[in-house]
């Protein structure tokens, strides 16, 4: 399983940048995880937008969502120039059923997961934790029988994460908060509270993602680093993970 970063701020994207979209890829499938502001633009460095097989979303914030109407549209854009095109699933909750129906349109179609059970898509087998969060959100656990990720999402700490999380390959946690901030009324982590689970979870390694735009984001490792003695990597565009060496 391989893992790309396309977009990893939090609330919106930082200057040529974008928030939050990750691309995991096996056996020739790709599968788009949110679909943040400017991480279309992004995802056509490394993709073209006929190449995603399936899109997941955790919640229907607009940091996690704003790309899905264009996404939309370039698809039904090369359905005109190419001819039909295949309907591309994208997979929501429905606990916010306003949400969920805006997945369908004319070359997309929502696809409802059942947070309490065991998902399918592709290669890849994909469990679900509901987060502490304003909105509903999921956090998932995505493995393909050899490496396995954990994604919380946003959510604010809860205890639940070291079990969801236990023995995880990556750790890819909300850090959209300093050790000195309280992220929880926002429904966000620290950087301390994430590398608390990543420790208790006995994680191979620890992604800090969702993150500021203000201060030395370098602190949020250093932070970290007093919790969780494994490797911490600060998430950053074009970053590349597989199981036992990263670039």
């Amino acid at each position: 399983m391989k893992l790309t970063i396309i977009g990893f701020w939090g609330g919106y994207p930082g200057p040529d940048g974008a928030t939050s979209a990750y691309l995991l890829e096996k056996n020739g499938f790709t599968l788009l995880m949110d679909a943040g502001s400017g991480s279309l633009s992004k995802l056509q460095k490394r993709k073209h937008v006929m190449d995603l097989d399936a899109v997941i979303l955790s919640h229907y914030h607009s940091d996690h969502i704003a790309d899905i109407g264009v996404l939309q549209y370039a698809r039904l854009v090369q359905s005109y120039l190419n001819g039909p095109v295949d309907t591309l699933p994208i997979y929501g909750h429905t606990e916010d059923k306003a949400g969920f129906n805006q997945l369908t349109h004319k070359c997309t179609k929502g696809v409802a997961y059942d947070p309490k059970s065991v998902l399918t898509i592709g290669p890849f087998s994909i469990t679900f934790l509901k987060t502490n969060h304003p909105v509903p959100c999921f956090g998932m656990r995505i493995t393909d029988g050899d490496a396995t990720i954990v994604y919380t999402a946003d959510t604010a700490f809860k205890e639940e994460w070291a079990d969801f999380t236990k023995d995880a390959d990556l750790l890819i946690t909300d850090c959209n908060f300093y050790a000195d901030q309280d992220g929880a009324q926002a429904g966000h982590m620290t950087s301390e509270e994430g590398a608390t689970i990543a420790a208790e979870a006995n994680v191979g390694e620890l992604l800090l993602s969702h993150l500021p735009q203000y201060r030395n984001n370098q602190d949020l490792v250093t932070e970290a680093s007093t919790h969780f003695s494994g490797n911490i990597h600060l998430a950053r565009e074009g970053f590349v993970w597989e199981k036992g060496h990263n670039f």
